[in-house]
């Protein structure tokens, strides 16, 4: 049987490289960008990627406040950040610890992997556009995106989630019809 921390840290190990990849592809100038997210650049959204999981462990005893502020260097900040998330990660204590959330009992490691996991992929999306870049999802982040948003139900558009859904163009691909439903307009799908 696979230790629950080496499983949890290898769910979390794709999307946060994908995302380091994104962070990694940005000029210094990208950071000030506007992101799809509106009011938020592009420094902005890797701000708050950080600053929710930081928050989220503290919730739950676990010190994930280490490394440099995304104010300051946000290419250093993620990578500080994601190196001290997969220290915890690995810690069966942090990957197993229990607590009941909104959706009932879970572990740490459970949320970092799916809702946090989604918060990488569809943010990720989000800084690459601020910056121009042409990120695509691939089948089973779309499948994973979808998922989610069915599981979150109405909490999808709560206050701070994902704006209203908007319209996309009939012959929209799957990653733009997604996208639309998440409040996003993909720059292949103005509709």
């Amino acid at each position: 049987m696979t230790e629950p921390s080496t499983t949890v840290l290898h769910d979390y190990s794709r999307p946060a490289d994908r995302f380091g990849a994104v962070v990694d592809r940005l000029d210094d100038a990208d950071w000030e960008r506007e992101s799809p997210c509106e009011g938020w650049s592009a420094r902005d959204v890797l701000h708050h990627v950080v600053s929710t999981q930081r928050d989220f462990l503290a919730q739950h005893g676990f010190d994930a406040g280490v490394g440099a502020d995304a104010e300051a260097d946000p290419r250093r900040a993620w990578h500080a950040h994601d190196e001290r998330l997969r220290d915890l990660l690995a810690d069966p204590a942090v990957a197993s610890h229990e607590y009941d959330g909104v959706f009932g009992r879970t572990t740490v490691g459970a949320s970092i992997v799916t809702f946090y996991g989604f918060d990488l992929v569809v943010h990720r999306w989000d800084i690459a556009a601020a910056a121009g870049l042409d990120e695509r999802f691939d089948d089973g982040e779309l499948d994973m995106i979808e998922s989610s948003a069915d599981g979150f139900g109405e909490h999808l558009y709560d206050d701070g989630v994902c704006k209203p859904a908007v319209s996309s163009a009939a012959d929209a691909d799957r990653q733009a019809r997604i996208l639309a439903r998440l409040g996003r307009r993909s720059t292949a799908d103005v509709a």
